[in-house]
């Protein structure tokens, strides 16, 4: 019976290596440069199978999960990723694309379960986090390296908020987990295009608001 490997010392949260959110960055890397495995899931030692995909990705995605709802449930998230993985391991196709995708996906519908927390931790971060050394560029926004739920800085996170969970999460998959359009669109089912689309949107959408919270900031100040 396979069970997920206990936390393990490396997993001190890396660099989050996170690139401007609102920038539309060109589509990373080629087949060879993002190589990423096919394992048949289906087939062989699942214990084995599974040992090696956790012991690849896990760190990963601990580190997107505590960006987006915080290093105190990141564990759970990531255990619970696993679990469904190797129950929906029959659902994984090599041919369709590579398995990092799949977990995100699965990543995703995973973290839906905590839309709630999710939206209610970034309104209160909003709430509670000062303006005092949190100001922001409108155009050119670059999220602090190690970003997590107690480093969101106040306007970014009522932003985030305000977006469309799909938006969201295509956003942030792109940002935080460092997927390509390609790879957003096998994590979600849907084409590539219409995540280039949603991008685009949300950067701007993005935009716009820390631009209005700028100025709403700057009136203040003068007042």
């Amino acid at each position: 019976m396979f069970s997920v490997p206990r936390q393990r010392k490396w997993w001190q949260r890396p660099s989050a290596g996170v690139d401007v959110l609102v920038e539309n960055r060109a589509e990373r890397g080629s087949a060879n440069e993002r190589e990423d495995s096919h394992p048949d899931l289906a087939g062989g030692d699942p214990e084995e199978l599974f040992t090696r995909l956790f012991d690849t990705h896990a760190a990963a995605l601990r580190s997107y999960f505590a960006g987006r709802v915080g290093g105190h449930v990141a564990d759970d998230l990531v255990a619970e990723t696993f679990l469904l993985a190797l129950r929906k391991r029959g659902t994984y196709d090599p041919c369709r694309g590579p398995v990092r995708p799949w977990l995100y996906g699965i990543a995703t519908n995973v973290l839906r379960g905590h839309t709630r927390k999710e939206l209610r931790g970034l309104r209160a971060t909003a709430r509670m986090v000062g303006d005092a050394g949190t100001a922001v560029e409108a155009v050119e926004v670059r999220v602090a390296e190690r970003v997590d739920a107690q480093q969101r800085t106040r306007r970014l996170a009522a932003s985030l908020a305000r977006l469309s969970r799909l938006d969201r999460d295509v956003l942030l998959l792109s940002a935080w987990a460092e997927l390509t359009p390609t790879e957003i669109g096998q994590a979600l089912d849907m084409p590539a295009g219409t995540v280039r689309s949603r991008l685009y949107r949300a950067r701007r959408a993005l935009r716009k608001a820390l631009a209005l919270q700028e100025r709403e900031a700057g009136r203040g100040g003068r007042r």
